[in-house]
């Protein structure tokens, strides 16, 4: 004998409607023309410097950027795929570089506390401007991670935030950095990895109230 369908189940099943699957590619080609649009924005309007071109550029320059860019664009892909709903992930990989990326800015205290240096180095009225340029600049990318987080369904918010934060702050302070011609560990250890400590205070406490579902 075949039981009735349930009035509930067929109620239930008339409201379901299709959805896109959520596709890491999608969400890697957004985050890349984020990042792409940033720099063609600080291209345009501020310019990048000729200095690692003509050979001018210290070493640190090479590597304080190089850490800064790599930081967001592994935390921007650990984001990308915490859109699909799983526990226990782990993100070891941005761990290790953040904890890497920290270094700098002790390096920039210790070597002031030795050299004496209370502005921690020579051009330090250009840092507030790094500073707030660098944080402003991870706009675009907040955006597409928020929007893409949005689209899935996230387990951990808090987690996505801080992550978010940490993406947008070290890829648009590396963004600014093409274009800032200071490159002394002072300059680059404090102002340039000052924005991806604040756009991760700043994610963590607001992207989950974006992104809840």
């Amino acid at each position: 004998m075949t039981r009735p369908p349930s009035p509930l189940i067929a109620q239930l099943a008339s409201e379901l409607e299709p959805v896109r699957p959520v596709r890491m590619g999608h969400g890697r080609a957004l985050l890349a023309v984020s990042v792409a649009a940033t720099i063609g924005i600080v291209a345009l309007g501020l310019g990048l410097w000729s200095g690692p071109l003509h050979g001018e550029a210290a070493g640190m320059f090479f590597v304080a950027n190089a850490l800064i860019g790599l930081v967001g664009l592994v935390s921007a892909l650990a984001v990308i795929r915490m859109a699909g709903p799983r526990v226990g992930a782990r993100q070891d990989g941005a761990r290790w570089l953040l904890a890497a990326l920290a270094i700098l800015p002790m390096a920039a205290v210790l070597l002031a506390a030795i050299e004496g240096q209370i502005d921690w180095h020579e051009h330090a009225t250009h840092g507030p401007e790094c500073f707030i340029a660098g944080t402003c600049g991870g706009a675009l990318v907040a955006v597409a991670l928020v929007a893409w987080l949005r689209r899935g369904a996230p387990v951990a918010l808090r987690v996505a935030g801080f992550y978010t934060g940490v993406a947008a702050g070290a890829l648009g302070s590396f963004a600014y950095g093409l274009s800032c011609p200071v490159d002394s560990i002072g300059h680059l250890g404090i102002w340039h990895v000052a924005p991806v400590a604040v756009s991760a205070a700043l994610g963590r406490a607001f992207v989950p109230r974006w992104v809840r579902w």
